[in-house]
């Protein structure tokens, strides 16, 4: 596995999300299997590992149980500003204020059980607070040695620029996809200008890359993807096309649908660092497989052109989220 640079640090090609493991998808999992889980990465090669606060304090705990044995041979990334007003509500609210972000990081990393955090993101842009005092603060913790490096998720451009300038940005954590690829338009390049690593999370698109998902699949109420527009039964049968086109180019290429998604990322945008999440030991070593696909001269032009045939419908967040992103 080819390392890269993201600021100082040296991470893996593929980072793994911890979120699903206990959040977001109406299910906490073992937490000895999870251990295991993250054990088998980094034993594979991967030592960039995603977690937050608004996942909830177990997601955490859980990252910082499972990393004791080589915490100080991982780069752990977690996030402040997102906080649930009430348990198991999608109405998540905003609070990027320095006090409490100053809040957030002691407990994040007690729960992680380290003394400073690698990477620090802004979950979510905060309209009441201005970008440049988030900024300052982060510059704050760094020199205060409770941070090495600061980052922040799903941002938009005027926003990055206003941080930049005061507090340099190691990364951005934002939606990159077959199905969301809008970074392409402004975000990359700026990022690439400014040694701004990418982080694209959801390349699998929530599992529905997997090939698993059936075309009429419904979901719990506790299931983030039962309020995500793309995921609306009329919305998903239509977007299953691109389901189709991924399973016929993994029969070609003698891969796994997920693989050909997790691959084409990294042919597409060889500066991105794609963060997918998984609960089962197959799945891992079926999406760092990904990086053995080759393209080979012209596939990639040739898949693009049927990917443009296809009409994605439905946002990808309900409208009280939607208006988080972007700012």
């Amino acid at each position: 596995m080819i390392y890269r640079a993201l600021g100082t640090f040296q991470v893996s090609p593929l980072a793994l999300g911890c979120m699903g493991m206990s959040f977001g998808y109406a299910q906490i999992h073992e937490k000895d299997k999870m251990v295991k889980l993250i054990h088998k990465a980094f034993e594979l090669g991967m030592n960039f590992f995603d977690t937050a606060e608004g996942y909830g304090a177990y997601n955490e705990e859980l990252l910082g149980e499972a990393i004791k044995p080589f915490k100080d041979q991982v780069i752990i990334a977690s996030k402040f500003g997102i906080y649930q007003e009430k348990e198991g509500s999608w109405d998540l609210r905003l609070d990027s204020s320095p006090k409490r972000i100053k809040q957030a990081l002691e407990g994040s990393l007690k729960r992680l059980g380290v003394e400073c955090l690698d990477l620090y993101y802004q979950h979510r842009v905060d309209p009441k607070v201005p970008i440049e005092e988030v900024a300052s603060t982060m510059q704050e913790l760094i020199k205060e040695g409770k941070i090495k490096a600061w980052g922040m998720s799903e941002a938009g451009l005027p926003s990055l620029q206003k941080a930049h300038r005061i507090c340099h940005l190691s990364a951005l954590q934002s939606e990159y996809s077959l199905w969301h690829r809008a970074p392409e338009k402004e975000i990359l390049g700026f990022c690439e200008a400014h040694h701004i690593t990418f982080v694209g999370f959801s390349p699998l698109a929530k599992g529905f890359f997997g090939g698993k998902m059936a075309k009429n699949a419904t979901f719990a109420k506790e299931d983030f993807r039962s309020v995500v527009p793309k995921f609306s039964p009329e919305n998903l049968a239509q977007n299953y096309a691109l389901v189709e086109l991924l399973q016929d180019t993994a029969k070609s290429k003698n891969a796994t649908p997920a693989q050909i998604a997790i691959s084409w990322i990294l042919h597409m945008q060889k500066a991105v660092i794609p963060l997918f999440g998984t609960t089962k030991e197959e799945r891992l070593v079926e999406n760092i497989g990904a990086l053995s696909v080759p393209w080979q001269a012209g596939e990639l032009e040739d898949f693009n052109k049927k990917l443009e045939q296809i009409t994605i419908v439905g946002e990808r967040y309900p409208t009280n989220l939607n208006d988080k992103v972007g700012k």
